[in-house]
């Protein structure tokens, strides 16, 4: 089975349209193009990722699938469309003829709007992903999670995937009402998760390894071994850990699982939910 990153960036840095990247994030305020990544895959025994979108706009799209189209690695990408536009069902046609274009995003944690997911035009896009086969990745805070569950109760049959199992506050340690708000929407069964983005949670500099269980250790219980994905969520998590100290948290937490398991979490989920070839 082939193993999958199923989630991590490229982009080439522009100070004005990345400006979420701040000084605080130096470290990654520089071009990342999959000349960068491939290297880091192969070392760490990974056959291809899932690239996803980092800026909202359609040239995002162009470059993540040209990216696509001359690396076989980078195996789908999540891109972004105006969901809200009345056009969006054209676009959607439009992208449905290239293979490697799976699904698409909305910076929902960005906006002011903390129920935005649930306007009316919004839905509205939401409702037409899957008649082109097309996932959609939540990218929230814990605040939008009894949003978020009202959201996926609107659309049982649209296959949607939790990034960064929702930016609990790690570096506060504090888990109950964002465990609880999890457990509820994973009783949703197209619902999800990718165990990445941790790092950036928690203490940047002084982390431990162990800071992380409980987290993982409540998705996994929540959405059982079948819907939860690995992503390192490279290049952001430079920020705070490299690729193999990212990997090595999860490596070791399931250690102890099934071999069966270990392959469905680093690329077999991803593979089935993103229909990776």
């Amino acid at each position: 089975m082939l193993r999958i990153d199923g989630h991590q960036h490229f982009w080439k840095f522009d100070p004005v349209r990345d400006r979420w990247i701040n000084d605080d994030m130096s470290v990654i305020q520089k071009d990342f193009l999959p000349a960068d990544l491939d290297p880091l895959l192969k070392q760490n025994g990974f056959d291809g990722c899932v690239t996803v979108q980092s800026d909202q706009s359609e040239a995002e799209n162009e470059f993540q699938l040209n990216n696509a189209v001359q690396h076989d690695f980078i195996k789908g990408v999540v891109g972004w469309v105006d969901l809200c536009s009345p056009q969006v069902e054209e676009r959607l046609t439009y992208y449905s003829q290239f293979p490697k274009m799976k699904g698409f995003r909305h910076v929902l944690q960005g906006e002011k709007d903390r129920a935005f997911m649930l306007q009316p035009a919004f839905m509205k896009g939401i409702r037409l992903l899957k008649k082109y086969h097309f996932t959609y990745d939540i990218l929230i805070f814990p605040d939008q999670l009894q949003h978020t569950l009202e959201f996926v109760k609107a659309f049982p049959e649209q296959p949607f995937v939790i990034d960064h199992i929702a930016k609990p506050y790690i570096k506060d340690k504090k888990t109950d009402e964002w465990r609880k708000d999890m457990e509820a929407i994973a009783e949703h069964e197209n619902v999800h998760c990718k165990i990445s983005g941790m790092v950036t949670e928690a203490d940047w500099k002084q982390w431990k390894n162990e800071d992380f269980t409980p987290y993982i250790e409540a998705v996994v219980n929540a959405f059982g071994a079948k819907r939860i994905m690995y992503g390192s969520d490279w290049p952001v998590c430079l920020v705070a850990a490299s690729y193999e100290k990212m990997l090595e948290i999860v490596k070791e937490y399931f250690a102890s699982f099934t071999q069966n398991e270990q392959e469905l979490f680093f690329g077999g989920n991803a593979i089935t939910f993103y229909h990776l070839k």
